[in-house]
């Protein structure tokens, strides 16, 4: 979801307002539910990139956001973006819990160990070693789950990082045993954590082999500790009537990297994440490092169908016209991917879309 400035590419070429307000959000979101969608995921951000794009440097703070858009859609998932050193899990819990209560069961956390020392430098927090971060995250999800779970005034927790005497917590989410908790990592501590405590991994690929052994890796982590952990990664999605279309769409797109934001993400990345050592700039430009699934509707569809044959259970997408092209994928690309028993049939949701008309863009650049 757009809830962060220049979300689609670090780049100034665009072909459309920017989206990362409310409106355009909630626009948005309530297009995706139409369409069948099943979850909107935000990134979580305090600060931007610098460059002519500042690139994320405005964005919607995602628990706030979260609760807006659970109040106005009916079906989708929601999930929130947290930083882990930027809050207690304590207070997240109840944060966390009122939003399952106001949507009934569909919100889930997205938790993140935090890599950036611009962003949590302005607020007087270091940056953990790398293995230390994720030990803290191990601690963050393990009170989350206590208090989450465990009878109210009955849990404790002891670590370098918290400690938490009694841990009260009511009302506890409706979501049982408790909402799902997402990571997102490619590093062996970050696989640790997913495998043991985590519902979904969120991983970013640089091809499809690696994201398959990955994928087997991930999972295979967890049955061997008695669980299960879905996988989903972040493709650029992006269709024309031709592959020359598309293609030409995407050189204009990188031709117009700003190309000190994707300097100071990459950089950033490789030294405090380890998530993006074998990116380019130019690969960072499509959705800060999104797997570009590009080409024609048909050609979109097949890429999608081996990425699902590759071990993974969702994709993330980003667009470049994130409401555009919401509406276009429901009409143009859905029914493939239907077809080919990638998605379930709109039949099984609890509100079928309505005929969409995608000429409601026509005020764009």
């Amino acid at each position: 979801m757009p809830n962060c400035s220049n979300m689609a590419a670090i780049s100034t070429h665009r072909i459309t307002e920017d989206e990362w307000d409310y409106e355009s959000n909630k626009r948005i979101a309530l297009a995706a539910e139409a369409a069948g969608f099943d979850f909107l995921f935000p990134v979580s951000r305090w600060r931007g990139f610098g460059g002519v794009t500042d690139y994320l440097g405005t964005s919607l703070e995602t628990m706030t956001w979260a609760s807006a858009l659970l109040a106005v859609t009916s079906r989708i998932r929601v999930y929130s973006t947290v930083h882990v050193p930027a809050f207690n899990p304590v207070v997240v819990a109840k944060m966390g819990a009122t939003l399952d209560h106001i949507s009934k069961g569909r919100w889930g956390i997205n938790l993140v160990s935090g890599w950036s020392k611009e962003e949590f430098g302005m607020m007087g927090l270091d940056i953990l070693p790398h293995a230390e971060r994720y030990q803290r995250t191990r601690a963050f999800i393990e009170i989350l789950k206590g208090l989450w779970t465990q009878p109210p005034g009955s849990f404790n927790h002891e670590s370098p990082w918290y400690r938490v005497t009694g841990g009260y917590s009511l009302p506890q989410p409706v979501q049982s045993p408790h909402p799902p908790i997402v990571n997102a990592g490619n590093s062996e501590d970050a696989r640790e954590v997913i495998a043991d405590h985590c519902d979904w991994a969120f991983m970013s690929m640089a091809g499809i082999e690696g994201a398959r052994a990955m994928v087997v890796d991930i999972k295979s982590r967890a049955v061997a500790r008695g669980r299960a952990v879905k996988a989903a990664c972040f493709p650029f999605v992006l269709w024309r009537e031709t592959r020359a279309e598309a293609e030409d769409e995407v050189a204009r797109i990188i031709a117009h990297k700003d190309e000190v934001a994707s300097g100071n993400w990459l950089r950033g990345l490789n030294l405090e994440s380890g998530s993006f050592d074998r990116f380019t700039l130019d690969m960072l430009t499509l959705g800060a490092g999104a797997y570009p699934v590009i080409g024609t509707a048909k050609e979109v569809a097949e890429q999608l169908a081996e990425i699902h044959a590759a071990g993974l259970d969702g994709v993330l997408m980003v667009f470049q016209a994130y409401h555009r092209d919401t509406l276009r994928f429901a009409q143009e690309v859905l029914p493939l991917l239907r077809a080919q028993g990638i998605v379930g049939n709109l039949a099984s949701h609890e509100h079928p879309p309505q005929p969409i008309d995608t000429r409601e863009d026509s005020t764009c650049p």
